[in-house]
């Protein structure tokens, strides 16, 4: 556009005033022929030509009366000589106040004003030769660019084809080594089985004596007469063992349990402890069971009376229940009584910890994991060749402008620091907004499209689905493009809730200028 502006201020014409009514501007002379007709410009009526500019509103439109103030929706066109042509609403004209830099507005107010005009067509062709030289300047920058484009293109696409190679060598390594730790797993997996199989089977035996134990311990709690036989009687004392736990354990009912008799010997009192085992409550700790720290101290070594010390001895060798229960236990580990799996979990506890692998397990288990870190190891870098070729295959076929002028902002960030906010635009990928003073940072859309018009799609991008607005829309960002010799940011706002809008500086925007005649007359009017 200012590129335009200089040409209309630059290229010579002849300094020739074209004679038309007050305030018509050049290019509708031909609607104002003296002395003819004039038919309003809306087609609506036609007057006398008389009654142009007669300070009375003829027309709908206003275009009987360009040069006065007459028609409310009217509008006069300032020659301005030296500058830029204009257009005033009607209202204006003759108001006291200089609108048009020649004065012609002014032309019956009395006001005093000054013709302007040729200073401002300085000023302004002095600011659009600036800009027209950071137009050119930032055009020679954008054509450097388009080379290291050009030439990051062809690296990148040998890179792409090295890389595609070296992801058939890392295939080829991965399914080597794949094979490689199957290989290595197996024995490793029944060395393993092996060594499970035998703790779980020395578990079984620890389970076994606990259960032997156990029975052991509970036969003697039902012998209440000692003669070495469960009764029906006895059996009875413990109504927990009621088979149906209606309350009401009967004879009938523990004879049953007793195997249709009415007592059983030791021999015989295992398949009834089978029975009974889930339900049977001890009537007492006893003594033969581990006793706790809190008791054992409850007489340091030193306090214990000598008496006590001497009872102890004298029943450690004559206790007759301990006998009974010794020799009964020699009884039942002459069986091998089952064990059920709810016991199992009872006493998984107090079965220790599985014990290390013997030496050639352990070597194969070494074996096997340095084949599964090898093949890992291969796999990572599969993984991460895979990633280099999607990232290159990306930013071989993204849309970086029609000479590929704007790859160099990809992988890049451009800061804005305002009295609150540092704004942050990474071109290709995020817009964010971070308080300056501490505070979390807000999204303000990820990469869309290209969003310029269609003339020029690339003055624009487009950054949406940032962040939510407290009960409003996500945040989006439209970032305009225009030409500088800087990649920079200039300015941020929000025009609408929740939409902002982004002042962006990049030479790769920039078009080549025309060559321009600064040396030319200045113009009257086109």
């Amino acid at each position: 556009v200012y590129l335009l502006l200089l040409l209309l201020l630059s290229v010579g014409v002849s300094a020739v005033e074209i004679q038309r009514p007050r305030g018509v501007p050049l290019s509708k002379r031909q609607f104002y022929e003296e002395g003819k007709p004039f038919t309003c410009l809306d087609g609506t009526r036609t007057i006398p030509f008389d009654r142009v500019n007669d300070d009375y509103c003829d027309c709908h439109d206003g275009s009987d009366e360009p040069g006065t103030a007459a028609c409310p929706n009217g509008s006069f066109h300032c020659t301005n000589a030296g500058f830029r042509p204009a257009f005033i609403p009607s209202s204006r004209i003759n108001d006291g106040i200089c609108d048009c830099c020649d004065t012609t507005d002014e032309y019956n107010s009395g006001a005093t004003c000054q013709n302007t005009c040729r200073e401002l067509g300085r000023k302004e062709k002095e600011s659009l030769q600036k800009m027209a030289e950071i137009a050119k300047e930032g055009f020679l920058l954008k054509q450097q660019i388009i080379q290291e484009a050009k030439r990051g293109l062809e690296d990148k696409k040998a890179k792409l084809a090295d890389v595609q190679t070296s992801k058939k060598d890392l295939e080829d390594r991965v399914e080597a080594l794949r094979i490689v730790k199957e290989t290595a797993e197996q024995p490793e997996k029944e060395a393993k089985e092996r060594h499970l199989k035998a703790w779980e089977e020395e578990k079984a035996v620890i389970r076994m004596e606990k259960d032997k134990a156990r029975m052991a311990e509970v036969f003697l709690e039902l012998d209440d007469d000692a003669d070495d036989f469960i009764s029906v009687a006895e059996l009875l004392s413990h109504s927990e063992l009621d088979p149906d736990s209606d309350g009401s354990f009967t004879e009938a009912e523990a004879q049953g349990l007793l195997g249709g008799v009415d007592k059983v010997d030791t021999v015989a009192f295992e398949s009834v402890w089978n029975n009974i085992k889930e339900k049977y409550i001890s009537e007492v700790r006893t003594r033969w069971e581990p006793v706790s720290d809190n008791d054992s101290e409850q007489y340091p070594e030193d306090d214990i009376p000598e008496e006590e010390e001497e009872e102890d001895e004298e029943d450690e060798d004559d206790d007759p229940d301990e006998a009974d229960y010794k020799s009964l236990l020699s009884v039942f580990d002459k069986q091998s009584p089952p064990t059920t799996q709810t016991q199992e979990k009872k006493d998984d506890d107090n079965e220790g910890t599985m014990p290390p692998y013997d030496q050639q397990t352990q070597t194969l288990i070494d074996s096997a994991q340095k084949a599964r870190n090898e093949f890992d190891e291969a796999e990572r870098a599969l993984r991460e060749v895979d990633d280099q070729i999607r990232n290159l295959e990306k930013e071989i076929s993204f849309d970086f402008g029609p000479n590929a002028e704007f790859a160099y902002l990809y992988s890049q960030c451009y800061e804005l620091s305002t009295s609150e906010y540092i704004y942050r635009l990474c071109p290709f990928n995020r817009v964010s907004q971070k308080p300056k003073y501490g505070g979390s940072e807000t999204n303000l859309g990820t990469w869309g499209k290209w969003a310029g018009p269609e003339d020029n799609v690339y003055a624009m991008m487009k950054y949406e689905h940032g962040t939510g607005c407290w009960q409003g829309p996500n945040r989006s960002t439209m970032v305009k493009l225009t030409c500088g010799k800087e990649t920079v940011v200039t300015s941020t706002s929000e025009p609408s809730r929740c939409e902002y809008l982004m002042e962006f500086i990049s030479p790769a925007v920039c078009q080549e200028p025309p060559s321009l005649d600064f040396g030319a007359h200045e113009h009257e009017e086109l």
